[in-house]
């Protein structure tokens, strides 16, 4: 069957009839889309959206995040033909996914494009559906996260990372990929008792009550252990994970801004991620992917292995 339909299959993602169903289109050729889902606008009857946010104006250090939506999509298509695997059901045939394409912005009025990102969130929200965003640098999660606390109340934060991104910063208005989470917990939107960081391997002194899972924890106690303390922490709280691609080791994605040495494995990540099926996930974001820096497709790939564990953790819950 799957011969069969490679044979005919081209552009699914505009020629994609149901929002339901597998790929078999060449992984090499046709129009890119995520997971190759329809692209779409109309999210009547979407239980996910997928989006891209190419902005990477709040970097300190190497640029390149703007392209990694585009990369992100382009590494899903290796992905797209097969249930994901180690689930017990296969999300792109048991929900209605799309890719409702990307966030239009002035890439020249940086003070505009919080506000617009909150105001893409809430539309997709509004709609009913959840958000998976393709990033794009770590700051984007804080114009999100807005948009999330506003329908769920002060939410609870998973948070893949090397960085905290909790460092001082007072000024609301200033866009910076390090200082986010700061403004996040300080301005109410996520609860810090029921948050969880995980993988930091930098020093901040101050982590605002935040729960920090380090990445040497992660290697001592094994992804059983991290998963089951995540799970502990989070309780049933609505929680938005986000997944900065630095979480992992340079060695398994070494296509990023700010790399850190002794970071999870793919597989730990993984494992994870898998056993936190049951938290109250409402979406989540996978960020910081620096295509500039990915020579191998390495970065890329493991992105849009997040991307989509995170729609199978959401289904999880529709589903179960």
């Amino acid at each position: 069957m799957a011969l069969e339909d490679a044979k005919t299959q081209i552009d699914m993602a505009f020629t994609r009839k149901d929002l339901r169903g597998p790929s078999f289109e060449l992984t090499f050729g046709g129009a890119l889309s995520f997971l190759r889902r329809r692209y779409s606008k109309d999210l009547t009857g979407v239980d996910i959206a997928v989006t891209g946010v190419p902005f990477d104006q709040a970097v300190t250090n190497r640029p390149g995040t703007r392209l990694g939506p585009r990369a992100i999509r382009e590494a899903s298509a290796l992905q797209a033909p097969d249930a994901p695997y180690g689930w017990p059901y296969d999300v792109l045939s048991d929900l209605a996914i799309v890719d409702y394409g990307d966030l239009a912005f002035d890439y020249a009025d940086v003070p505009s494009f919080p506000g617009l990102l909150t105001d893409h969130i809430r539309g997709i929200l509004g709609a009913g559906a959840a958000s998976v965003v393709l990033g794009g640098d770590h700051y984007i999660s804080f114009p999100i996260l807005k948009a999330y606390a506003e329908k769920f109340g002060p939410i609870s934060l998973l948070q893949f990372d090397a960085h905290t991104d909790t460092w001082v910063d007072d000024d609301m208005e200033r866009v910076d990929h390090g200082t986010m989470f700061y403004k996040a917990v300080k301005s109410g939107i996520v609860d810090p008792a029921r948050s969880v960081q995980v993988g930091i391997r930098t020093t901040n002194a101050d982590t605002l009550g935040v729960n920090i899972i380090d990445a040497r924890e992660v290697h001592e106690t094994g992804p059983k252990a991290v998963a089951d303390k995540i799970k502990s922490i989070l309780g049933d709280h609505p929680t938005y994970l986000t997944f900065d691609i630095d979480g992992l080791d340079p060695a398994y994605a070494p296509g990023t801004g700010t790399p850190v040495w002794g970071g999870l494995t793919s597989a730990q990540a993984a494992a994870i991620l898998r056993g936190i099926a049951g938290i109250d996930i409402k979406g989540g974001d996978v960020v910081e992917v620096s295509p500039p820096f990915d020579t191998t497709g390495a970065t890329a790939i493991a992105g849009a292995h997040v991307a989509t564990e995170i729609l199978c953790l959401l289904g999880w819950n529709k589903l179960t």
